[in-house]
């Protein structure tokens, strides 16, 4: 069963057939939301909103650990994350579609690990490549066969928020190597790849970051809620035939 987690501009999706919906509980405290349980397209599908199906949690108050171990009980085998970004790189203007490659994590203060009791063993993952290569190609695939322009590969940096970067805070992750800047990658991606579950994204360009383009006196919020309105409908398109393939 695929797991979808929604961002801001996809808190529901519309074509889901809903099934039922299951208030779960965990070791870790309370996930965002309920799981929304439903059939895409004839596929079985779970549906979570990362910031609550009313869009009240900020980015370093989602329970990570809640939300992946919740979809885990499930027993999903895969996991879509769906994520608006500020573009850094100058041809990653609003509106662009995204299937990640990279990581560079700049959050402090999340719980970022299930094995963190020093009654166990230290535990170590692999996470030279933090996207299943294997998801990755099945959604850039769903992309083409909806007519959908994906740009394959980027580097999103991850950042604390809830407030937006400086422009000499863009500027810094660009020397870094980011090409994206969001504020939920991780330690989502980490704790999927802690669980066994494969795990990649679709970004959704919201906005050039600051300093940036439009945004080089400041950031319009007004246009990205157009963006993510238009774009996001994109993105449902490529779910579907995710689920039709």
């Amino acid at each position: 069963m695929l797991a979808i987690i929604g961002g801001s501009g996809l808190t529901q999706l519309a074509s889901l057939d809903l099934i039922r919906r299951e208030v779960v509980r965990t070791p870790y405290g309370e996930p965002s939301g309920a799981l929304t349980f439903g059939r895409l397209c004839n596929r079985p599908v779970v549906f979570l909103a990362r910031h609550g199906y009313g869009h009240t949690i900020p980015p370093h108050r989602v329970n990570y650990q809640a939300n992946l171990w919740a979809l885990h009980q499930a027993k999903v085998d895969a996991i879509i994350s769906v994520a608006s970004v500020g573009g850094i790189r100058a041809d990653l203007c609003p509106g662009t579609l995204i299937v990640p490659d990279q990581i560079i994590d700049y959050t402090w203060g999340r719980k970022s690990t299930f094995h963190d009791s020093s009654e166990e063993p230290v535990v170590h993952i692999d996470f030279t490549e933090p996207y299943d290569a294997a998801l990755r190609r099945r959604i850039l695939a769903a992309g083409a066969a909806a007519g959908e322009t994906l740009i394959d590969g980027a580097v999103y940096a991850a950042t604390q928020g809830p407030r937006l970067e400086t422009a000499a805070e863009i500027n810094r992750l660009e020397r870094d190597g980011a090409d994206l800047v969001g504020m939920t990658g991780m330690p989502e991606a980490a704790l999927a790849r802690e669980l066994g579950i494969p795990y990649a994204a679709i970004n959704v360009v919201a906005n050039f970051a600051a300093g940036r383009a439009s945004s080089a006196g400041g950031i319009c919020f007004d246009s990205i809620d157009v963006v993510l309105r238009e774009a996001m409908g994109r993105v449902r398109r490529v779910l579907d035939h995710i689920c039709e393939a």
